[in-house]
């Protein structure tokens, strides 16, 4: 299989082995009017198997999206096909509107103009927990 190389892009790399769709889907690159690879299971000295994502176009990326769904994924940037740019992510402290409480007597469900928040509650265990009312983020 063969994916070109990106002359002006993002590629988030190291995602681990079946997280590149949930990414795919939370960032909705589904709606973007450019070019999206998605490379599943490739294989990967450091990790095994891993996924990879390319973008072809210089758009902004919400960095609290990659590290809720996977904090060891890096994000390249890519401009005139050279790496301007690394970035290792991490666990966000705080979550906001990346993900929705599934509490049906959370305030975020009869307030609907206000912002669901999630503050990380144990990093060893990557457990999120609404602001509002406590409950567990899956």
């Amino acid at each position: 299989m063969n994916i070109d190389s990106i002359q002006t892009g993002i590629v988030i790399d190291h995602i681990t082995a079946g997280r590149a769709m949930r990414l795919y889907e939370l960032l909705d690159l589904g709606s973007l009017d450019c070019s999206v690879a998605i490379i599943q299971n490739a294989v990967s000295r450091k990790m095994g198997r891993k996924d990879i994502i390319k973008i072809d176009a210089d758009i902004p990326v919400n960095f609290d999206v990659i590290g809720y769904v996977d904090p060891s994924a890096t994000v390249n940037i890519i401009r005139d096909g050279k790496l301007v740019e690394k970035r290792e992510i991490g666990m966000p402290e705080t979550l906001t509107n990346v993900i929705r409480c599934k509490n049906p007597r959370c305030i975020t469900s009869t307030e609907q103009e206000l912002d669901h928040v999630f503050r990380l509650t144990d990093r060893l265990h990557e457990v999120y927990r609404c602001v509002y009312c406590e409950t567990k983020a899956n």
